[in-house]
C-alpha cells in the first residue's frame, strides 16, 4: 500500500508570472486599480478611455498576471513616426500620468513587464509623475539594472498640505483666518444670496460641469490665454472630465465645491478624492467678485469639509505657490517627465539626447530621487 504524502512534503512552486499585450484597453485595468495604493485607485479603465476620447490615440495594454491574477496594467498609445516605436501612458496632465500596479506586484511582475515592453517599443514616456510614484519606481530600478536608459526632465515642485499636522499645530484654519473670511463673506453677500454647494460625479455629469465652465469663461484663463488649459470648457479639457464620469466608481471620486451668487456661478474648487488624499485639480472665480476673494472663501470651506470627511493630505500639484503657502502647504516631491529607452541602439541615441530632454523641461530644482515616498503615503 502506497503511503500518502503529507502536505508538508509537497514542493510549493513559484508563482507563474506572464506578461502579454492586448489591443485596446483591458477590462482588467479596474481589477488592478482596486488593488493599487489608495493614491492610484482612480487610474481605472474609464480614466484612460476618457483620455483616448478627449485627446485621441489608439491604445494597447500590457497586462501582467501572477497565477492568473492581474497585478499590473500598462496602457500605452503610440506617438511620433511609426518606425521610431515610441509610446506614452495616456491620461490627464494632473494629477499625473501613471499606471496601476497592485501593492504586492513584486519585482518578478515588473521584470515581466519590462521584458514585454522591450518587445513593443523603443522608448516609453511616463509622466508627469511625482518622485516616488509607486508604479514607476520599481520599474525604473529594474530598467536601470538591465541597461535601459532613463531620462527625466523637471516639470515643477508640488505643494502638499498636511492637514493632520496643521490641526495639531495650534488648530487649522486659524481663528484669525476664519474672522477675515467672515468679514469678506459679509461684503460678498451684498452682491446677492450666497449658496455654497458640494457636488460629486453624478451631479457634475448632470450639468454641473457647465457651471464650472461658465466660471472659467469669465476668469483670467479666458482673458489672458487661448483657453486650451481650461479644465471644463469644451475648448479645454471638458471632454475628458465629462467622459470620466461614465464610470460610477470614478465619478464618486470627483468632487467640486461651488459658490453661486443669486443663482449665478461665482467660484469653484475641483478635486479628485483618493481615500485620505485629495488631489486639488483646479479652482477659479468670476473676477466681478474679486475684491471679496470668493475663491479663497470657497476653498477654505472645501478644506474644512475635507477634514470632516477624513481627508488627511491635500496635494496641490504645481503652479502658483503663493496662496498655497498661505493656506499652509509646503513644498512636496518634484514632478518629472520620464522617458525609458530600451538597451541597444535606442539607449545609445537616448544618452545623446539626454541634455535636450532635460532642457525641454523647467530649471532643475533637484536631481531625481529614487526612494521618495509619494504624497499621502
Amino acid at each position: 500500500m502506497t503511503k500518502p504524502m503529507l502536505l508538508a512534503e509537497f514542493t510549493r512552486l513559484p508563482p507563474a508570472t506572464r506578461a502579454f499585450v492586448l489591443d485596446g484597453l483591458s477590462g482588467a485595468i479596474d481589477l488592478v486599480a482596486q488593488a493599487a495604493p489608495e493614491t492610484h485607485r482612480f487610474l481605472r479603465y474609464q480614466w484612460f478611455a476618457a483620455a483616448l476620447a478627449a485627446y485621441g490615440g489608439s491604445a494597447r495594454t500590457i497586462l501582467v498576471e501572477r497565477d492568473g491574477d492581474a497585478v499590473i496594467a500598462l496602457p500605452m498609445v503610440r506617438f511620433g513616426p511609426a518606425a521610431a516605436r515610441l509610446a506614452a501612458v495616456p491620461g490627464c496632465y494632473w494629477p499625473f500620468r501613471s499606471f496601476p500596479a497592485s501593492v504586492d506586484a513584486g519585482d518578478g511582475a515588473f521584470d515581466a513587464l519590462l521584458d514585454r515592453l522591450g518587445q513593443e517599443v523603443n522608448a516609453l514616456r511616463i509622466g508627469p509623475v511625482c518622485d516616488g510614484d509607486p508604479s514607476l519606481q520599481p520599474l525604473l530600478a529594474i530598467a536601470r539594472g538591465r541597461g535601459w536608459v532613463t531620462l527625466d526632465r523637471f516639470v515643477a515642485d508640488s505643494y502638499v498640505l498636511d492637514m493632520v499636522a496643521a490641526q495639531a499645530d495650534g488648530g487649522w484654519p486659524r481663528t484669525s483666518t476664519l474672522r477675515k473670511n467672515r468679514y469678506h463673506e459679509k461684503h460678498l453677500g451684498e452682491h446677492g444670496v450666497l449658496d455654497w454647494r458640494f457636488l460629486q460625479g453624478v451631479e457634475l455629469a448632470a450639468g454641473a460641469f457647465d457651471l464650472l465652465a461658465a466660471i472659467e469663461e469669465k476668469s483670467w484663463i479666458a482673458a489672458r490665454t487661448d483657453g486650451r488649459d481650461a479644465k471644463f470648457t469644451m475648448s479645454g479639457h471638458g471632454a475628458f472630465w465629462r467622459a470620466a464620469t461614465g464610470d460610477p466608481v470614478l465619478a464618486e471620486m470627483l468632487w467640486a465645491a461651488l459658490l453661486t451668487v443669486d443663482g449665478a456661478p461665482a467660484a469653484f474648487s475641483f478635486d479628485v478624492n483618493a481615500g485620505t488624499l485629495k488631489y486639488a485639480i483646479a479652482n477659479s472665480y468670476d473676477p466681478a467678485f474679486a475684491k471679496q476673494s470668493p475663491g479663497k472663501l470657497l476653498y477654505y470651506r472645501n478644506l474644512v469639509r475635507a477634514m470632516e470627511d477624513g481627508i488627511h493630505t491635500v496635494d496641490w500639484g504645481a503652479g502658483d505657490s503663493g496662496y498655497k503657502r498661505v493656506i499652509g502647504a509646503e513644498k512636496g516631491p518634484a514632478i518629472r517627465d520620464w522617458m525609458l529607452v530600451r538597451p541597444g541602439l535606442p539607449a545609445l541615441l537616448g544618452r545623446g539626447l539626454r541634455g535636450m530632454w532635460e532642457r525641454s523641461g523647467q530649471r532643475h530644482a533637484a536631481p531625481a530621487v529614487d526612494e521618495v515616498p509619494p504624497p499621502g503615503l
